[in-house]
């Protein structure tokens, strides 16, 4: 997918959060938007997701040279992040049983081998109200990866992993984001965007 911004801006309460952003995030690319807390790099994320409309500016995505509608964009993407909410009194076979008839997973990955993904197979059938915050996360962030879309978009996604659970997200990502357009929003930890060929500082693009 490519995602072409012109102009964008977002206003909350009168205050500019960012403006005058123009960027093409090309075909496979891997992006990264970094910037200090509050800065607006969730906004953008959730801007460049369609869930969030920019108080100015344009911003179109096109796959096969085809533009999507806006109402079709979340078809075709995934998205991990610390916020996102899961049904935590379902199990994680429960959740990937719900989740697949909406967005199938890629290679078609049956829910064994996804579980083993996502290192939770002995937790398989236990309420992800139970988890600690670091399965939660792997769940999510997994989850987002493993989807079968073209646009994968993650929110901090190594926050609440511990040393084996960034090692985790570091082998995932290599072996699944290779023809996806990728887009991580990051307080600029290096492992977090190691994967990226472009840094967007949105710091840069704050309208005082």
């Amino acid at each position: 997918m490519k995602i072409s911004c012109t102009d964008i801006g977002k206003k909350y309460q009168g205050q500019w959060i960012f403006s005058n952003i123009t960027f093409d995030f090309v075909e496979n690319s891997k992006t990264a938007i970094v910037g200090f807390n509050g800065s607006g790099k969730s906004t953008l994320l959730s801007i460049l997701s369609g869930y969030t409309t920019p108080t100015k500016g344009e911003i179109t995505h096109v796959i096969n040279n085809n533009e999507i509608s806006k109402d079709e964009i979340f078809n075709h993407l995934s998205i991990g992040s610390p916020y996102v909410e899961v049904p935590e009194e379902l199990s994680p076979s429960e959740l990937i049983k719900t989740f697949s008839p909406f967005k199938p997973f890629i290679k078609g990955l049956n829910e064994v081998e996804i579980l083993e993904y996502l290192r939770l197979t002995k937790e398989s059938e236990k309420p992800i109200k139970y988890f600690s915050s670091g399965m939660k996360q792997r769940l999510k962030i997994g989850l987002a990866i493993l989807a079968d879309a073209p646009l994968l978009l993650l929110d901090e996604p190594i926050s609440n992993l511990d040393k084996e659970g960034v090692n985790w997200f570091n082998n995932l990502m290599n072996e699944f984001i290779k023809h996806k357009t990728v887009i991580i929003a990051s307080n600029n930890t290096e492992q977090e965007i190691e994967f990226c060929e472009t840094i967007i500082d949105i710091s840069n693009f704050k309208k005082r």
